[in-house]
């Protein structure tokens, strides 16, 4: 059977079809790279059965490094998701390695070279679970954490998740950890429902999404820094400025930007060079904290 055609069928009939390897493989599966130290790694999924594809980033030196977990964007269509190429999110991690942080970017269950099933759909556009889908996302991110954390080159506590899109989405469910585990939370454009039947500024049940975004407010812990581009097509400034205010008023801190215009289309600002340097100022903000080697204090 094809690859993609097995992984169509793992994720319909919503199997633990898994590509990655069992748990006792977790760690570096390849060498290091030149570059920013590229390394594959093995992670946990949040499914015993499936390891998770990421790549993982880090400075010179033997650390231990504070670190951040990156979190990927998402589509419902599941041939996109199965055929979609690892995430790297380099430009941002390269920031983030110049600051002194390990990276990784885990590449999430039903998604890609990690298959198996997929855990955060949202359902359909009329009885869409956005919260649901959004704490799904969110154990994933913390599988991926718990176990780096582990590492010794590793610092222990006070990572930072960043999180693009529907992983800008589970990084604001995973707002109610522990804030001595997470020290900040940066969301670039997160959201679910987007492009609905693949039409710019549509949104499924957008009222849904923002009653969600306040569900996520109210137990949140740890202070996030919510960024979208003038021109995201995907969740309007209009749009997102609505759910931060819902997050908000709910009990969660956040500090909201609108960034300028980031190329043809502002959703996808977080994974080029000219959009992460349009997000700098509000990085850096969020950075400052006593994990970063910058030197700033919180």
């Amino acid at each position: 059977m094809h690859f993609f055609t097995a992984v169509f069928a793992c994720l319909l009939l919503g199997l633990g079809c898994a590509s990655g390897a069992a748990a006792e493989t977790y760690g570096a599966a390849g060498a290091e790279g030149a570059d920013l130290r590229a390394q594959q790694w093995l992670v946990p999924s949040g499914d015993a059965a499936v390891a998770s594809h990421a790549i993982l980033f880090r400075p010179d030196g033997d650390g231990p490094f504070p670190l951040a977990v990156i979190a990927h964007a998402s589509t419902q269509n599941v041939l996109r998701r199965a055929q979609m190429s690892q995430p790297e999110y380099k430009p941002l991690a390269a920031f983030l390695v110049r600051n002194g942080f390990a990276v990784l970017v885990p590449e999430r269950l039903g998604h890609g070279a990690t298959g198996g099933p997929y855990l955060e759909d949202q359902g359909g556009c009329d009885e869409a679970d956005y919260a649901r889908a959004g704490r799904a996302t969110a154990e994933e991110i913390a599988a991926a954490l718990r176990f780096m954390r582990t590492q010794p080159f590793v610092r222990p506590d006070r990572a930072i998740v960043i999180g693009h899109s529907a992983g800008g989405w589970g990084a604001l469910a995973l707002a109610a950890s522990e804030p001595r585990e997470i020290a900040a939370i940066v969301a670039f454009a997160p959201g679910r429902g987007g492009h609905a039947n693949d039409r710019e500024n549509e949104v499924c049940a957008p009222h849904t999404l923002i009653a969600a975004a306040g569900t996520f407010g109210k137990a949140t812990r740890v202070p996030v820094t919510w960024l979208v581009a003038a021109n995201d097509t995907y969740f309007s400034p209009e749009l997102s400025r609505k759910l931060a205010e819902a997050f908000r008023a709910a009990g969660g801190k956040v500090q909201f930007s609108v960034l300028p215009p980031s190329g043809s289309e502002g959703h996808w600002m977080v994974e080029t060079e000219g959009g992460v340097r349009l997000a700098e100022g509000a990085l850096l903000r969020a950075l400052n904290t006593d994990v970063s080697r910058t030197g700033r204090k919180p």
